[in-house]
């Protein structure tokens, strides 16, 4: 598994949906289509994806820390 950052290149929002397909191995169309799906049902995943994408690092923040 790799480092939870959102990637630079492939998002299409804020990236939160492409890191968290580069951390679990699948694509990131099959991450989206799961999030929209689970949109549906009732809970807080925007709140939860908003949340991401602000304390989630960019990648180049990601590799300066380390």
């Amino acid at each position: 598994m790799t480092a939870l950052a959102r990637p630079t290149n492939g998002r299409m929002i804020g990236g939160v949906c492409a890191a968290l397909a580069r951390r679990f191995g699948t694509s990131a169309t099959t991450m989206r289509v799961i999030f929209v799906l689970s949109c549906l049902l009732p809970g807080p995943q925007f709140l939860l994806y908003l949340a991401l994408w602000i304390l989630l690092p960019g990648e180049n923040k990601a590799r300066q820390a380390w």
